[in-house]
């Protein structure tokens, strides 16, 4: 157990001196397999590790949902769904911000990324909302705030990532995640409307548009929902797997797009080249954090953590406010992918030792990551926005978020204490 306190003490140090969390991982894995066995068996470790996450067939679902993601970014579907939110939302306070969260809501379903949903949002909104007079707190709140629905809504890479570390259904979770998403949608509009009843100024209403007007803007949203559809329906239905479904949603991806003509042979490789960045970056990680885990897991650490744990079987919930206390603290440092590879491994064993749903723990984990995009000093999506709009400063930014995250915290709330918001529509999953 000392061989794990002292790797895990060494990562938080390494971490706060901004060395890639990838390496670091990496590294102290080697290096303590090497302690706790022999370095032979770390240099296998290292192989086998790399070797099993390349070969791994459920994994192949990240990069094709990576590539699908890309396709839709640049079908100009983001433009299309935040006119159609705009045109329902627009005319009330704070209704440019409201269609914000909508359409980031939706172009998550597809996307499946926050950091790009982030700043293909802010590029679509962010000039609307200042041709109105909003407030830069408020308009790129929503914006920042809007994107982490991304790592949620299904497809997410995130519960994919935390299916494949416990051995979860990918389907199930892609279902529990559904309700939380939409939950999160409708707190972030509340958060909206508070801030503009505090002060009106701040998102002043937009144009009032007719109801044929209104329904021609969602003539033009179809092709995300249909792919949304077929992606989604058919993971539910059983008609086919999480893979073949990522598969299918790339391969419709890249055909909306050509369809829409944005797809010049340039910008499909520009496509391909950053779905290739996108996932040797995630795989980087994901391998670094199955050595430190192997690492971790050699050590008798995940034992004494169960044996703590049995301590508290008569008041169990106090664990689980503890692990959120850890991942919130630890959101103020890491961003979400790190989080949940470094910390799934050390929590579920206990969480799963107390009886808890693991489905139910893992939107929880995601929901928690979620809050760390917006939340300081680290905050990935204040950073994307702030790269895209150099003119906004850093702290204008996280006063922006603030209301958002607050937000989170109650939707939290919501799902650790009433799992049946999670757990409902994955019951109808096989």
């Amino acid at each position: 157990m000392t061989e794990a306190l002292i790797g895990l003490a060494a990562l938080l140090i390494l971490a706060f001196m901004r060395i890639p969390i990838a390496f670091v991982m990496a590294a102290i894995g080697f290096i303590g397999m090497a302690y706790v066995n022999n370095p032979i068996a770390a240099l296998y470790n290292v192989g086998q590790t790399t070797f099993d996450a390349a070969l791994n067939y459920e994994l192949s679902v990240v990069p094709l949902f990576v590539l699908m993601g890309n396709f839709v970014a640049r079908a100009q579907l983001a433009a299309q769904l935040y006119n159609a939110s705009n045109a329902f939302l627009g005319h009330r306070k704070g209704g440019l911000a409201m269609a914000t969260v909508v359409a980031c809501g939706g172009f998550s379903a597809i996307c499946g990324s926050s950091l790009a949903t982030a700043a293909t949002m802010s590029k679509v909104a962010m000039p609307s909302m200042r041709r109105y007079g909003y407030a830069d707190t408020l308009a790129t709140g929503s914006i920042a705030a809007g994107g982490t629905l991304g790592i949620l809504i299904p497809p997410s890479v995130l519960l994919v990532i935390y299916g494949i570390l416990t051995q979860q259904s990918i389907g199930k979770l892609f279902a529990a995640g559904i309700l939380p998403g939409l939950i999160g949608v409708l707190f972030y509009l509340f958060a909206v409307r508070y801030v503009t009843w505090r002060r009106p100024q701040d998102g002043p209403a937009g144009e009032r548009m007719s109801w044929p007007e209104r329904f021609r803007t969602l003539s033009s949203v179809w092709g995300v929902l249909l792919l949304f559809v077929i992606v989604m329906g058919g993971i539910y239905g059983g008609v086919f797997s999480p893979t073949e479904a990522a598969g299918i949603g790339a391969f419709g991806a890249f055909v909306f797009a050509l369809v829409r003509g944005a797809l010049t042979w340039k910008v499909f490789i520009e496509i391909m080249e950053e779905s290739v960045a996108t996932t040797a970056m995630l795989f980087t990680v994901l391998i670094g954090a199955l050595l430190f885990a192997n690492f971790i897991n050699l050590t008798d650490f995940p034992q004494a953590l169960v044996r703590i744990a049995s301590l508290f079987e008569d008041t169990p919930w106090m664990v689980i406010v503890a692990i959120l206390v850890i991942y919130i603290l630890l959101g103020c440092v890491f961003e979400s992918m790190s989080m949940i590879l470094l910390t799934v491994p050390i929590f579920f064993p206990l969480v799963d030792h107390l009886g808890y749903d693991p489905i139910w723990f893992g939107i929880v984990c995601v929901v928690v990551t979620e809050i760390s995009l917006i939340t300081p000093p680290v905050g990935l999506n204040v950073f994307v926005l702030r790269g895209v709009l150099p003119d906004v400063t850093t702290g204008t930014i996280f006063k922006g978020v603030t209301p958002f995250w607050v937000a989170d915290i109650f939707r939290l709330a919501v799902i650790v204490l009433v799992p049946w918001v999670s757990l409902w529509l994955a019951g109808y999953v096989s």
